[in-house]
């Protein structure tokens, strides 16, 4: 019996070098968890994520897909045929305490900063990337001039906060939405297809949608002193990114928004196709996989 799961994992990317595993690194999110599932199963197992998060990017709802052959002595060893715990043979499933026990296991063997959400049986043609139809990043990004040494592993640290115009990056924000062309906001190597769709691209402040008349006078004004105490949460849904792209979208707002490059910039690149026109990319720390659909 093959059986194909389905997990929801979060983890902290800081000390890792991405997600996807490396021929001259172990020290992946894809390795660590592979090297568990092949000590805890026994066989060699290929973990399938929805999406290939870069070194120190982290994940809330990363989801990812594995399979495991099993024998029926297999189960009945490892499950406990006599706890009511193993296959449930006439449907070709396992039982969902089994799965339960499963995850709780694998967890018990992950490092503190690796954490499997949910694990369940998924249909046998399922795919965690193949099958997502929608991905949500968040980027985050401190409005505190005093530099939290806390929040530096998971916000991007701005020198000069108070100088940024917020409402600036949004208006310019609207140009990235719809079907286009990313390659020139990518580091994609691949042959394949660079065009994508951004659905939205909304902007929080401190996990409030900053859509309020107070705050925008403020920013209209050229001032966030208000607010020097909170982070900017930038939240893009669309059907897939390129390598690098949240983050480069990112760095050219911050751009803009810092007043370092005209509004136009986004149009020029997209023209141009040529990613040395992107002002900068925005580092890794503050950006967050945050849910995948289905």
């Amino acid at each position: 019996m093959i059986v194909n799961y389905k997990m929801i994992l979060q983890y902290d990317g800081t000390r890792y070098n991405g997600w996807q595993k490396q021929g001259n690194t172990k020290n992946t999110i894809q390795g660590k968890i592979e090297e568990i599932l092949f000590k805890y199963f026994g066989q060699e197992i290929e973990l399938h994520g929805s999406g290939r998060t870069d070194a120190g990017v982290h994940a809330v709802g990363q989801v990812a897909n594995f399979k495991v052959e099993y024998q029926k002595a297999s189960i009945d060893k490892i499950y406990g045929a006599e706890n009511n715990i193993g296959a449930d043979k006439e449907a070709g499933r396992l039982k969902d305490n089994a799965v339960e026990k499963i995850k709780d296991e694998l967890n018990s063997f992950l490092p503190e900063d690796i954490r499997i959400l949910t694990l369940e049986q998924a249909d046998n043609r399922f795919h965690a990337r193949l099958n997502a139809v929608e991905k949500e990043y968040r980027y985050y990004i401190s409005l505190d001039r005093k530099r939290d040494v806390f929040a530096r592993k998971y916000m991007a640290q701005l020198e000069y906060p108070e100088k940024l115009d917020i409402e600036r990056m949004r208006s310019a924000s609207e140009k990235f939405i719809g079907e286009h062309d990313f390659q020139g906001f990518s580091d994609n190597k691949s042959k394949k297809s660079t065009i994508r769709r951004i659905d939205s691209i909304e902007f929080r402040l401190c996990g409030k949608n900053i859509d309020n008349a107070d705050y925008m006078e403020e920013a209209h004004n050229g001032s966030i002193s208000a607010v020097q105490d909170g982070c900017l949460e930038i939240i893009f849904r669309g059907n897939g990114f390129l390598y690098h792209t949240v983050r480069l979208i990112v760095g050219t707002l911050l751009a803009i928004g810092m007043g370092e490059a005209s509004a136009d910039v986004a149009d020029e690149i997209f023209e141009s196709c040529d990613r040395k026109r992107v002002p900068y990319m925005a580092p890794a720390e503050g950006l967050f996989l945050y849910r995948v659909e289905y």
